[in-house]
């Protein structure tokens, strides 16, 4: 039980952080209908220049500077190339952000080498949060950090699970920013002029405001959204030049799935994709295993076997693809979505 619970909350830490990566590019779609190729490579930018940072002032200035340096190149990127091919349509959009992606990935090579870099997660929050443990017979308990040998020796033969405390760390800025992008769309006069510049544009420059400045400043803020992610999932998992790719299409899964230009769609299915890839690792049966138990003749020497005995947790990769396939079919425009681009 107490691993399930942990489980869950590493799913949800899991799908925040997807979400912190897929929002930037969400909110660049749906502000610019811009759908930048090159986004996952400004996570990765971001977790190589907190690396950086951090060997010359500490995790905490890293996590504010990263972000703004990633945000700095991709607002530059679209003031100088981006907004010269948009005329042109979207094909143009997509090959120049595809390309892109080739010359971060290569200079990031040049720079930090091909191998991963040791970027770690602060000491500060190195431990684990709290440890649940389950004693045969008792209910389950729950220590704040390290628990006791008392509680969870060898001898006790308790049952005791750890919730790593940069994983709440996670999920606590992923809904910090949540909650900052919704209150500056909605609430301060910066999100008024960006609506406004989204839906009518012409009268938003009739009225004194600068359209392109405005779409440069929610592209680099987009950027900035998947630098922080790379600050932040970068010490978690690993930082190495192949982790824009390992991302790279998960982020697209999640956007489509909650529906293109959606905050409150890739929000859901951020979470329901981090569930599903967290919680799928453990369930190790197959349709064998569940034909057995239920007392049903397998035959071993059918075409179909091989098929029949693959696990959960072996299927565990694909199945936020499978997921991307159901709704297309059922779905198209996704969970929450309402555009029809």
């Amino acid at each position: 039980m107490e691993s399930l619970v942990v489980n869950i909350l590493n799913g949800v830490s899991s799908g925040l952080l997807l979400f912190m990566l897929s929002s930037g590019l969400t909110l660049i779609f749906s502000m610019m209908g811009v759908l930048n190729f090159a986004h996952a490579s400004f996570y990765m930018l971001g977790a190589y220049f907190a690396y950086a940072i951090t060997g010359w002032v500490g995790f905490w200035p890293a996590l504010v500077l990263a972000p703004l340096a990633a945000g700095l190149l991709g607002a530059l990127f679209e003031r100088f190339s981006l907004r010269r091919v948009h005329p042109f349509g979207h094909v143009p959009e997509l090959l120049v952000t595809f390309g892109l992606s080739y010359v971060i990935l290569e200079l990031v090579r040049l720079v930090w080498g091909p191998s991963a870099v040791d970027y770690r997660v602060p000491d500060a929050l190195a431990g684990p949060l709290f440890t649940l443990a389950h004693v045969k017979g008792q209910a389950l308990q729950m220590v704040w950090g390290v628990a006791p040998d008392s509680l969870c020796g060898p001898a006790t033969g308790a049952s005791c699970t750890q919730f790593p405390a940069y994983r709440a760390f996670m999920a606590g800025v992923a809904l910090f920013m949540l909650g900052s992008i919704w209150l500056l769309l909605t609430r301060t006069r910066v999100g008024l002029i960006i609506q406004a510049a989204l839906t009518h544009p012409e009268m938003a420059q009739a009225l004194g405001h600068n359209v392109p400045r405005v779409m440069m400043g929610v592209f680099g803020g987009g950027c900035a959204l998947a630098g922080l992610a790379g600050v932040i999932g970068g010490n978690a998992f690993v930082t190495e030049p192949n982790m824009a790719t390992s991302v790279g299409t998960i982020i697209f899964v999640v956007v489509v799935v909650g529906g293109m230009g959606s905050l409150a769609g890739a929000f859901v299915a951020s979470l329901l994709i981090g569930l599903i890839q967290t919680l799928a690792v453990t369930v190790d049966v197959s349709l064998v295993t569940l034909m057995q138990s239920m007392g049903w003749t397998v035959n071993y020497d059918s075409l179909a076997y091989p098929l029949l005995k693959i696990t959960v947790s072996q299927m565990g990769p694909i199945l936020p693809y499978l997921l991307l396939v159901l709704i297309l079919i059922f779905r198209p425009k996704g969970l929450l979505g309402t555009r029809d681009e």
